[in-house]
């Protein structure tokens, strides 16, 4: 019997895609589904004249692949990645290779790694990104585990993956959780990014009156610009849709935005690590007030929410700056993001090749966006700029667009139109660029009320001082 290169675990939409491009590149693979009919409705489907073989259970599915085992899990992220990795332990050996391709929270899969190789099996947490057409057509793949097996796998999944300049979306990023802690920050600035289009919409329609078309028209020419990304444009496809009554079908979606967790915990990392990631927090905070959908409605009818219009002369302007603000958020997004990685990395001893994983972001996924070979060239600067806001090109783009993001915010505070994405990238970047803030009056709170202590301009960094700010106004200085 000729043994598969592979097993799949998971015949849902995406672990179907990903077999359906493994046995398109003549890898011969095994799958098994929980649910039996899933399998032979995907093999009535696909199966014919490929070479996929079908498990009846884990440990036919084992049996079934040449040595060392790759096997592939695309199931639920928590208790069902546990559950079948306890189901295949009895039959795997030292050596094989457990992948886990879903959106598995990077702390879980740092764990199974280590529980694992003291087992001796190598386990790999892989991000995958691009939806269901990425991974039948070729996926951003984020790769991160037993380093040991990567020699075994490297050739399957950069085959499999999208390719730009002959370079694959695939590269190894390190040990433990590494890889699904990269597909978690990815995921945190597809938020990010969906949400400012969302804003960005709601502006045009709401404060502009564009109809939909137009709206589509203005996406559609963005994404020929700075702005070219995958986001951009699906959005102008979903602009044009139209229901069966010819209405424009957006406007008919609710709107609650639902979710699945990995903004969360990109958001709660970013708290755990310091890291200003305000831009990615609002966004995940727009969909949790989006699902008070009830709440919403009252209010509206108790304070009022009917934005008012500017006038038509005036369209363009404001458009033009729609795209600036559009285009200098993004950049806040993607700046804040890789600070998370930076710090991420120095925390878990990850060499995370900064530059090759906006390279890995370049085709097959959802953030994919023009400006991604510039965040390669930023991380091959020598010195690395601190942030990508103080990397040459990134500080001139966002320099030129400010303008025109400023009238935007204040486009949407004027007539009365949430834009929390847009205003708090807005509010970090003047944060990040003001050498002296307003954290001055918070020490000195900090100091009145409880004896906290500040530091001193003037003084050695290394000082620490106290007033007796209810008593006599005298200063101490504190060993």
């Amino acid at each position: 019997m000729t043994q598969s290169a592979i097993g799949i675990v998971g015949l849902g939409v995406m672990g179907a895609n990903l077999a359906l491009n493994l046995s398109h590149k003549g890898f011969r693979l095994s799958v098994y589904n929980r649910t039996a009919a899933l399998t032979s409705a995907f093999m009535h489907a696909h199966g014919q004249g490929r070479a996929i073989a079908v498990a009846d259970s884990l440990q036919d599915l084992v049996s079934q692949l040449g040595s060392p085992r790759v096997i592939l899990l695309m199931v639920t992220a928590g208790p069902a990645v546990e559950a079948i990795i306890e189901q295949l332990l009895p039959w795997l050996d030292a050596g094989d290779i457990l992948i886990d391709g879903g959106n598995s929270y990077y702390q879980d899969t740092d764990r199974r790694w280590r529980e694992l190789a003291a087992k001796g099996i190598h386990f790999v947490g892989m991000g995958v990104s691009g939806g269901e057409d990425g991974a039948r057509f070729g996926p951003s793949l984020m790769p991160g585990g037993a380093a040991a097996a990567w020699p075994t796998i490297r050739d399957m999944f950069q085959t499999i993956a999208a390719q730009v300049d002959g370079l694959p979306c695939c590269q190894w990023l390190g040990d433990g959780g590494a890889g699904h802690y990269v597909k978690m920050i990815h995921n945190g600035i597809e938020y990010g990014d969906m949400q400012l289009i969302a804003e960005v919409c709601h502006l045009m329609q709401h404060a502009l009156g564009l109809s939909h078309d137009a709206m589509a028209d203005c996406f559609a020419a963005w994404n020929g610009g700075r702005l070219e990304s995958y986001l951009v444009q699906i959005t102008a496809l979903i602009l044009r849709q139209r229901d069966r009554d010819g209405r424009p079908l957006v406007d008919s979606i609710l709107d609650q935005a639902g979710q699945k967790g990995t903004g969360v915990w990109t958001a709660q990392d970013a708290l755990d690590e310091a890291v200003p990631l305000t831009l990615i927090t609002e966004a995940v905070h727009a969909r949790m007030l989006s699902a008070r959908k009830s709440e919403r409605l009252a209010a509206a009818a108790l304070l009022g929410s009917v934005p008012t219009r500017v006038p038509v002369a005036q369209r363009a302007m404001y458009l033009d700056a729609l795209h600036d603000a559009l285009y200098a958020a993004k950049l806040v997004s993607y700046t804040q993001g890789f600070m998370l990685m930076q710090s991420a990395a120095t925390k878990h001893g990850w060499a995370l090749p900064f530059g090759d994983i906006a390279l890995l972001w370049r085709a097959g996924c959802i953030i994919r966006s023009r400006f991604l070979g510039d965040i390669k060239n930023s991380f091959a600067r020598d010195p690395v700029p601190p942030s990508l806001l103080q990397d040459p090109f990134f500080a001139a783009e966002v320099k030129n667009a400010e303008a025109g993001w400023r009238k935007a915010v204040m486009l949407a505070v004027g007539h009365g139109i949430a834009a929390p994405a847009l205003s708090s990238a807005l509010a970090f970047y003047d944060g990040y660029r003001c050498a002296y803030g307003s954290s001055n009056i918070i020490q000195a709170q900090r100091d009145c009320f409880g004896a906290h202590t500040y530091q001193r301009l003037d003084r050695d960094a290394a000082s620490h001082f106290h007033t007796r700010w209810l008593g006599d106004g005298g200063e101490e200085k504190l060993p």
